[in-house]
């Protein structure tokens, strides 16, 4: 069994940060996913691939334990006798007692725990390296998380709602909580990959993407709105409607209200995740507007405005 680099099925390099075996996971993902490749046996094994790589990379622990027993791997394959059998010792003396436990298998003392769903590369190594205990591969084990995205826009995050995914063929229906977070990933149990042997089913991770919105800036609950307002308005007072996420809401504006003022009204942001009936706050950016295409009227009419109010 020949050593499996996930490194190189990531395409990453040994030293690669955790945010950059993220990004290069899901870039691949989503290209050998078997919903882009429907009926392809080689996309469907690379997606496999894919998944175990990221399942042990991402994970500290394990991917410090993976990069010490990599390299012993690979110092095993060039010793004398390497390939031993089944429960046989490694040839050229070399000294694997670190991995194993009294027992001299691997089971709880596997460097990568139990349960876990890796391929068979791990089953032939545990088997075979350390003598004792093997069949180890044909224990239990939960079935691989599975990893997807759904894009929202903004005014979907804010009022939440069913929606639908289709993952591996298999349509999926959700509610989504409103207030939802870009970035932010909830996890369905029991929709990933199958389990080992009887084991349970793994997860289904799914990545809420939200896309920029033109009328709001979002930080956190609050929410930031530019509202136009005529100078007219502005330097009289009056009322104003301003168009919010949750409906229309009328402004009271005082009289020679300055231009960039900002306006705080509570509650008229964004929801709190799984807080009902709370919001964060919207905060209205006053930007006035100057008038066009001025008649002739007008233009005499601001001018006798100017001469009431000469420049120091």
């Amino acid at each position: 069994m020949d050593y499996k680099d996930y490194y190189k099925v990531l395409g990453v390099e040994k030293t690669a940060t955790a945010e950059q075996i993220k990004k290069a996971y899901r870039k691949l993902a989503r290209q050998h996913h078997p919903d882009v490749n429907p009926n392809d046996k080689g996309a469907e094994q690379k997606f496999k691939e894919i998944n175990e790589a990221h399942e042990v990379l991402s994970d500290p622990e394990k991917r410090r334990k993976y990069d010490q027993f990599g390299a012993d791997w690979q110092r095993y394959q060039q010793q004398p006798g390497g390939g031993a059998g089944r429960g046989g010792q490694p040839g050229g003396g070399f000294d694997w007692s670190q991995y194993t436990q009294s027992s001299g298998g691997f089971g709880e003392g596997s460097p990568f725990g139990e349960g876990e769903d890796f391929s068979d590369f791990f089953g032939s190594l545990f088997g075979n390296m350390g003598g004792g205990r093997a069949g180890g591969a044909n224990r239990p084990g939960a079935g691989a998380d599975y990893q997807a995205e759904l894009e929202l826009s903004l005014e979907d995050a804010y009022h939440g709602g069913p929606r639908t995914i289709t993952v591996n063929g298999k349509n999926l229906r959700l509610t989504i909580q409103p207030g939802v977070a870009d970035g932010q990933t909830i996890r369905l149990r029991d929709q990933g990959g199958p389990g080992r042997n009887g084991g349970p089913n793994g997860s289904l991770l799914i990545t809420f993407r939200i896309q920029p919105d033109a009328r709001y800036v979002r930080t956190g609950d609050d929410l930031t709105q530019d509202v136009p307002v005529s100078i007219y308005k502005a330097l009289l007072g009056g009322e104003q409607t301003v168009e919010t996420l949750g409906g229309p809401v009328k402004i009271k504006l005082k009289p020679e209200t300055q231009n960039g003022t900002r306006l705080r009204l509570r509650g008229k942001g964004f929801p709190i995740y799984k807080h009902p009936g709370q919001f964060g706050d919207l905060y209205l950016r006053l930007n006035l507007t100057l008038p066009q295409h001025l008649t002739d009227k007008e233009k005499e009419l601001i001018r006798q405005l100017a001469d009431l109010r000469p420049e120091a």
